[in-house]
């Protein structure tokens, strides 16, 4: 799993770091150890007790997060998590070129570094910068290690940001990590800002403006259909689709077709707790224990602290335990998902850093459910609880639970790339894995729905008709940061609260297989728009277009086009390279070793089998082809590979002198063992 893959799963970033596109000169050949060392003996430690603004001695400005340590020496400044396993070096240096300037930075952070280069590839000047770069290099997933340099130029002066670590240590400080790589700067830059400015309303002319943007990127990265809406003045001003449902079919997007609005559907569910405590059925600052006696986490100290308005905050100190549910759903239940908070235990202090938790949500709002129907299954009881108290009341008509009621009708079929980067028509199955957690993340909605809930967010809780739905004091207080996720974000309950630029921005983004969303509030703007699309590429259009959105609004520089085309080439690139080591159809030397059939405690069956020529690793509630490749320790992989399901990576092992599967999420490990 590569950094950045990384950081846009577990944040929603900003302005993020890094890209790829062609590989540069033999200089930025600089390798590097699996086991990264310490700083140099020489360097002059510090503790750093909160987060603290520094500079390089070439005059690079950066934001060093508390609990790390800082050490420098000369032109060098490394910073290290407490795991003490990982560390970022920030390094001044010269050079004609990047290539020179990367292998520059390892000469003078660790001159023994020798691991490979993967790819380079170049990024759009950002943040008074004249030049971006980025520099990956290869790992084998046995070493569950992350190794990336980042080049900056301004001027005939370079600053390498060099990222050398652990998968887990860096899934847990994602946070710290992305407040680095976001505030690293030139000397004397000042930032954009919008503070001040008076933004121009969403007439006809700007809404053009923002729906040819769509067109252009939709294009530029393979999304075949797009549902838009904006808001402006309390207002829709434009609502429709752009493109169409299903590649080969000519049927379009309309403001009435459903997409799985997937985590945005979070917001919603912790506006369903926000009426409940208006009614005094519950409070933001009791234990769930308190409301719900059957909570319980695999720790139990936590378990009696958890407050309920840390069921949405990813502050607990939980990490991500994703795989299970995604594996394993066919008899889930929302009980049974309940039931799985009880393996989870946290891996950071209570507080201390973000970690996104799709389990904790989804108890949030089956409690919620609860509240409101007591005597009801939970999944039935939330789902009555959404439609009377959040969807009914904002005229959401079309927004349901049902995937077979949304499947049926107006919907959005899902796209993905197959193993060589083509876009085509991929498959539903992974999606249905949230059904059973479904407050994180199952809402079908449109963009005719969508908009009306963010409708409610500009207008701080008020119907079109004045009513009152949800008081102000409450609807607020799902945007009260709970915990920090970069250098100007924060997150709430279900919410992010952005101020890059000086105002408040409110958004979220939402992943689903097939499926990429995101919402955009300007609450002192009064204006908000939301963004569905159904391709896999669509997760790189998000951001750009919260960006264009600003932009047009504000008169801002612009910059979300070139962001669009560096994205786009960058992932043309990523898959290319990784297509080079796949091997397809899989070995089928390596096939033939293999037992017919696997188990694993947490994740089920693994059945292996041969259609033709190819290999299908089948897991009863979905199943894809897989290929194969040989990594640089020896070891052996194989990829699912099929559209929406690709990038699961399963390493050929041993488990207790059977044959094993391993695979791993940032900070688990699973081993499905040979049960033939």
């Amino acid at each position: 799993m590569k950094l950045l893959r990384l950081l846009s799963s577990a944040l929603l970033v900003t302005g993020a770091a890094c890209a790829h596109v062609s590989e540069p000169a033999a200089a930025a050949r600089a390798e590097a150890p699996a086991t990264p060392a310490a700083p140099p003996p020489k360097a002059i430690a510090e503790q750093l007790s909160a987060d603290s603004s520094r500079s390089t001695a070439g005059g690079t400005t950066f934001t060093a997060p508390g609990s790390w340590s800082l050490s420098s020496s000369g032109t060098l400044v490394v910073l290290q998590p407490p795991e003490k396993d990982s560390q970022v070096a920030i390094v001044d240096v010269r050079g004609t070129d990047a290539a020179t300037a990367v292998a520059s930075a390892w000469a003078a952070y660790r001159p023994e570094a020798k691991r490979p280069l993967q790819l380079a590839t170049p990024l759009a000047a950002r943040n008074g910068w004249d030049e971006r770069q980025v520099f990956e290099y290869e790992t084998s997933p046995n070493e569950r290690a992350l190794v990336e340099a980042l080049a900056l130029r301004k001027g005939d002066a370079w600053t390498v940001v060099v990222i050398e670590g652990t998968e887990p240590t860096f899934e847990k400080r994602a946070a710290s990590l992305n407040l680095v790589l976001q505030s690293v700067r030139p000397k004397g830059y000042t930032r954009e800002s919008f503070v001040g400015r008076k933004a121009h309303p969403l007439d006809a002319a700007r809404l053009d403006l923002l729906k040819d943007f769509v067109r252009q990127s939709m294009e530029q990265l393979g999304v075949p259909g797009v549902g838009l809406a904006f808001i402006d003045g309390g207002k829709v001003v434009w609502e429709g689709g752009i493109g169409v449902r299903e590649l080969g079919k000519p049927s379009p997007v309309t403001a009435d077709t459903l997409f799985i609005a997937a985590s945005n559907t979070k917001g919603m569910s912790t506006l369903l707790l926000a009426r409940l405590v208006d009614e005094k059925k519950l409070s933001w600052d009791e234990p769930v224990v308190k409301a719900y006696a059957g909570f319980k986490l695999g720790d139990q100290a936590i378990t009696s602290t958890v407050l309920v308005k840390h069921l949405v905050c990813a502050c607990t100190g939980l990490p991500r335990q994703d795989l299970e549910w995604l594996f394993e759903f066919k008899n889930a239940t929302p009980a049974s998902s309940m039931a799985l908070l009880a393996t989870v235990k946290p891996t950071s202090k209570f507080g201390e850093v973000f970690q996104y938790s799709n389990l904790m949500a989804a108890a949030a709002g089956f409690i919620g459910g609860h509240l409101v129907y007591p005597r009801r299954e939970l999944g039935a009881a939330y789902d009555a609880a959404m439609r009377k108290k959040v969807f009914e009341p904002l005229g959401m008509r079309s927004t349901t639970f049902d995937m077979r009621r949304a499947l049926k009708g107006n919907h959005a079929s899902p796209h993905g790339e197959d193993v060589d980067g083509k876009l085509v028509v991929g498959s539903n199955s992974l999606d249905y894995s949230v059904v059973p957690l479904r407050p994180a993340g199952g809402a079908w909605t449109s963009p005719h729905d969508f908009i009306r809930y963010v409708q409610l967010e500009l207008s701080r809780g008020k119907l079109p008709n004045g009513r009152v739905l949800v008081s102000e004091e409450n609807l607020l207080a799902r945007r009260i940061p709970q915990v920090p996720i970069g250098e100007d974000q924060t997150y709430g309950m279900g919410l992010v609260v952005d101020t890059t630029y000086g105002i408040p921005v409110i958004h979220h983004g939402g992943d689903l297989p097939g499926y990429h969303s995101d919402f955009v509030a300007l609450p002192d703007q009064g204006i908000g728009a939301v963004l569905l699309t159904n391709s896999d590429p669509g997760a790189m259009m998000r951001q750009a277009f919260l960006r264009r959105l600003l932009e047009v609004v504000f008169d801002g520089v612009p910059e979300a086009v070139a962001d669009v085309a560096s994205r786009a080439a960058r992932h043309k690139a990523e898959v290319a390279k990784e297509r080079e080591r796949l091997v397809v159809p899989a070995d089928a030397d390596a096939v033939g070793k293999l037992a017919a059939r696997y188990t694993s405690p947490e994740l089920g069956e693994l059945a292996v089998r041969r259609t033709g020529t190819a290999t299908v690793f089948d897991f009863g509630e979905w199943q894809s082809t897989v290929a194969s490749r040989k990594n640089d320790d020896g070891t052996l992989s194989f990829f699912t590979i099929d559209p929406n399901l690709a990038g699961f990576e399963f390493v050929v092992g041993a488990r207790g002198g059977k044959r094993a599967l391993i695979i791993r999420d940032g900070q688990h490990e699973y081993a499905f063992v040979d049960a033939s």
